[in-house]
């Protein structure tokens, strides 16, 4: 019989793909692990959120590698780099067993209720669990909810949004159609892509008109149609919602209904005006919200614009060659807000970034780390999330295990146990 304790080394909590990269981490280094999920499955965007396809790549090594190899993923290439498409519902159960076989205890349909603090350190959390309120005490937490809620909880300092006025990318609900005839039945990765319907019409350019006619919802500019690795669908990326607070009850709340809404105009757009999609319905959405953009808990390091811009290296990389694009969804409107997307060039992650400032006995990892709002836009994606997550929980266990800080943990270690594991860290 399963018994779970009140004592870790590690507490991971968040069960996305930068919790799960950290927790199986973690336990593979043989520290005590358990990871803390607020829904009753893990994968976050990859399978709550019903996000397809996985964006972003990292150097060679990574568990990035081997999440593509579990679940089976396939790949096409656009300006977007890999696109990695996977089945949401074969990932429930995959990603499930694959934390569990590392040995790692998980705690599903469990929200993290508060942080248990000692001074300045973090010494557990308090949970809610189907026995009623707990607290798992923990040498080590990782802050793995994209949120940053932990962080936020343990008084670490956090930014918000652009400078200008502090508004955050929208929020989406992704979603896949089908049947789609796949002899007529267009794809479409973004904003620029030069796909063309049929008759010679630019497709981007049909999506704005029709946006301009009130057909499709005020701020979707275009409808991005995604391959989900099964003929005959379509994952969708289309539905967006401005200035909501997803942070507070009343907002998250106030997204849903909205999205939930738009998805209902959008297949029925899909259904009257594009080829090959006249006999779609929806298939299936996201159980919770896509959300692009919350807290960045600030650490010892701000990953600055430059540093994607120019490819940055840094001495104490945990991540090597992140790549995306900078990729700012208009938080006052439709399309992008610098009008397209931006170059990046493969640039570093240091560790200093997933240290947050003001708090110790804590990691941060997946898109709440340290970085400025251009920034966050390159690394906020999956690939790059698994990344840093691997490399959180590899520190996580090194520090329980040497009895410091994660803090008083030489970047070193870390990278010495990465690259040990297979990570490609240097040229």
């Amino acid at each position: 019989m399963r018994v779970y304790s009140d004592h870790y080394n590690v507490v991971v909590c968040g069960g996305g793909p930068s919790g799960i990269a950290a927790a199986v981490a973690a336990a593979r280094m043989g520290a005590k692990t358990a990871l803390v999920e607020r829904y009753g499955i893990v994968g976050g965007m990859m399978t709550s959120g019903y996000v397809n396809p996985i964006l972003g790549s990292v150097s060679q090594g990574t568990m990035y590698d081997e999440i593509i190899q579990l679940l089976g993923a396939t790949g096409m290439k656009t300006r977007n780099g890999w696109e990695m498409s996977v089945d949401a519902e074969e990932a429930k159960y995959r990603l499930l067993r694959f934390v569990e076989e590392a040995g790692v205890d998980i705690f599903l349909q469990t929200p993290i209720v508060e942080v248990q603090k000692n001074d300045r350190s973090v010494t557990g959390i308090r949970i809610g669990t189907q026995e009623g309120l707990k607290t798992l005490y923990a040498d080590v937490t990782v802050d793995a909810t994209g949120d940053g809620f932990v962080a936020a909880r343990a008084g670490a300092s956090f930014q918000i949004g652009r400078d200008a006025d502090g508004l955050c990318q929208p929020a989406t609900l992704e979603f896949v159609v089908g049947p789609v005839d796949e002899e007529k039945a267009i794809t479409c990765w973004g904003g620029t892509d030069p796909v063309r319907l049929p008759d010679g019409t630019p497709y981007v350019e049909f999506c704005a008109q029709a946006n301009a006619r009130g057909e499709l919802p005020e701020n979707v500019a275009v409808v991005r149609l995604h391959r989900t690795g099964w003929p005959g669908e379509r994952s969708i990326n289309a539905t967006q919602v401005n200035g909501c607070n997803t942070l507070s009850p009343e907002g998250a709340l106030d997204a849903e209904l909205e999205l939930r809404r738009q998805v209902e105009s959008i297949v029925r757009f899909l259904r009257k005006y594009v080829p090959g999609y006249e006999e779609s319905r929806l298939k299936g959405s996201g159980s919770t919200l896509g959300v692009r953009e919350s807290r960045r808990i600030m650490g010892d390091y701000i990953l600055q614009d430059a540093d994607v811009e120019n490819g940055n290296v840094q001495k104490d990389a945990i991540v090597h060659k992140a790549w995306f694009l900078i990729d700012i969804h208009n938080p006052k409107g439709s399309g992008q807000a610098e009008g397209h997307s931006h170059p990046a060039k493969p640039y570093d992650i240091p560790y200093r970034c997933l240290l947050p400032k003001g708090v110790e006995g804590m990691l941060t990892c997946g898109r709440c780390i340290s970085g400025t709002h251009r920034a966050h836009a390159s690394y906020r994606v999956m690939g790059i999330c698994l990344a840093t997550g691997q490399a959180a929980g590899v520190a996580a266990a090194l520090a329980a295990q040497r009895g410091v800080t994660p803090r008083a943990l030489p970047a070193e270690a870390v990278q010495k146990a990465l690259t040990e594991s297979g990570v490609k860290l240097f040229d």
